[in-house]
């Protein structure tokens, strides 16, 4: 019965170290995933900084919470500090994690640990909490909540973890973005030799704090599996573009003089396509993308529907491919602009047995970007499968934007639609 009971235990210790999320799960946390459980293991048992960028509704906090948890338990002797963006948000994270520490699962492991005792909380506020397993002489609390702009002056912690420190103010406002920057960068002074910085949330802007923290890893809306497509077709329509690009795509898309403000419909119809044009934006070095967009013209509900994709570099690396694409979706003629390469690239389509057109291109981007692609952005549907930096490079789009190949390329389209006899 003792050795039945060893190895119940020590299963149980395994799962905290292998599957905390199973733990999240027992405590309560019933959404937690197999994915979740990598992102509290790497809080819990790495050794490097970390930084987690998870879109909204990725339960990052709430494997937060577990994280801390199982940290108080697991390293009893290592303290923590974790700051939030003012002193009244740090209450709810103090409460979660209370709460998986009164749980049936954290009080088994616990008594499986160290020998029969029994887990107690016995300082506990808004603001701070400690354990009976915590051995400090320093009179410190095991977990301290803060404020980012209340004085850290000598405090220290092995732990210092942030949590959504950047918010949409940092996105609107440069002195706040900087105000932000400077009170992360005191973080250093009060980390303990060997210790560790963990940072979780959302970036809002280019030049937020993101900018500094060290090994990001990103998980948007598309790559969780969290949500599905309907959600985040719905999501993307109740909110202005900017917003949804900054919390579930974890990009920076540029509301100020943006052109395009409203958010961009999608449809999985492919056959929708079939029949249409393709343009190629071509790049021939440098930074610049190449663009390829695919579009059709529907005469029943004046609709234009259009795909995109979205090569770094050089078009000759990507001409196979883009071919494949229009092959997939039956948009021929592929149309091209002479004036860059004298034919260069209608040569090469026409190399390969493929049917292109050439043509001169008189008119000044802005203006063609303004006058076709804004004046049809009502009734444009982008095919699901468009590159996201696509549609990005779209909704970004000023006159001083740095990339503007596929909105140029998405009004070339637009352009051979409106002028056709319709």
């Amino acid at each position: 019965m003792a050795e039945k009971k060893q190895k119940k235990g020590f299963g149980l210790v395994r799962t905290a170290m292998d599957h905390p999320e199973r733990i999240g799960r027992a405590a309560g946390f019933r959404d937690l995933t197999k994915l979740h459980g990598e992102w509290i293991r790497e809080m819990v048992f790495g050794t490097a900084d970390y930084t987690l960028q998870a879109h909204r509704g990725s339960y990052k906090s709430s494997c937060l919470a577990v994280a801390i948890a199982l940290i108080l338990v697991l390293k009893p002797d290592r303290n923590i500090i974790f700051l939030r963006k003012a002193d009244n948000d740090v209450s709810e994270m103090l409460g979660m994690v209370r709460k998986i520490l009164d749980s049936d699962i954290m009080h088994a492991l616990v008594n499986i640990l160290y020998d029969g005792r029994e887990l107690e909380v016995p300082v506990y506020s808004s603001d701070h909490l400690s354990t009976n397993l915590w051995t400090s002489p320093m009179g410190a609390p095991q977990l301290l909540g803060i404020g980012l702009r209340s004085s850290i002056t000598g405090k220290h912690a092995f732990y210092v973890i942030t949590d959504d420190i950047c918010n949409i103010t940092d996105r609107i406002s440069r002195a706040e973005r900087d105000r932000t920057k400077l009170q992360y960068d005191e973080l250093q002074n009060i980390r303990n030799r060997g210790g560790r910085i963990i940072n979780l949330g959302t970036p809002w802007h280019k030049e937020d704090v993101f900018s500094k923290m060290p090994n990001i890893h990103k998980y948007d809306c598309y790559s969780t599996g969290l949500l599905s497509t309907e959600k985040i077709d719905e999501l993307r329509a109740a909110m202005a573009p900017g917003l949804f690009a900054a919390n579930y795509e974890l990009k920076h898309i540029a509301s100020e003089d943006a052109m395009f403000d409203t958010s961009p419909v999608f449809t999985d119809e492919e056959e929708m396509l079939r029949d249409g044009i393709s343009h190629v934006d071509a790049a021939y070095g440098g930074r610049d993308y190449t663009a390829l967009t695919c579009g059709k013209l529907n005469y029943n509900d004046g609709k234009l529907y259009l795909y995109g994709r979205l090569w770094h570099g050089h078009v000759d690396k990507a001409l196979d491919e883009i071919i494949a694409e229009a092959d997939r979706l039956m948009c021929w003629p592929m149309y091209c602009e002479e004036n860059g390469d004298k034919g260069f690239l209608e040569q090469e389509i026409f190399k390969r047995e493929r049917w292109s057109s050439g043509y001169p291109e008189h008119q000044n981007k802005a203006v063609k970007i303004a006058s076709f692609l804004r004046k049809w952005w009502p009734r444009i549907v982008f095919l699901r499968g468009t590159d996201a930096e696509y549609i990005d490079q779209i909704m970004d789009y000023t006159e001083n934007a740095e990339h503007d190949d596929a909105p140029d390329s998405a009004a070339c389209v637009c352009r051979y639609w409106d002028e056709r006899d319709w």
